[in-house]
């Protein structure tokens, strides 16, 4: 369970861009945009990081369903 720090990250930054996402949905308010500039290198970085993380939680989804399996 090494990467469980990691994990935990990963999925804070998942929640960040689902709250990000809301805020746009509900607000048409982008937290990222306000905080680091409409599409500047800071934000697209902040986008690409969470777009990855979003991606990388299909794994512990996968790891979660394997988790209860094993029991």
């Amino acid at each position: 369970m090494k990467s469980k720090g990691f994990d935990y990250f990963v999925l804070t930054l998942v929640i960040i861009g689902a709250i990000n996402w809301g805020l746009i949905g509900f607000f048409k308010f982008d937290l990222v945009a306000f905080l680091f500039g409409q599409m500047t290198w800071l934000s697209r970085i902040v986008y690409a990081i969470v777009g990855i993380s979003g991606l990388y939680t299909i794994s512990l989804f996968g790891r979660v369903c394997s988790f209860g399996e094993n029991r």
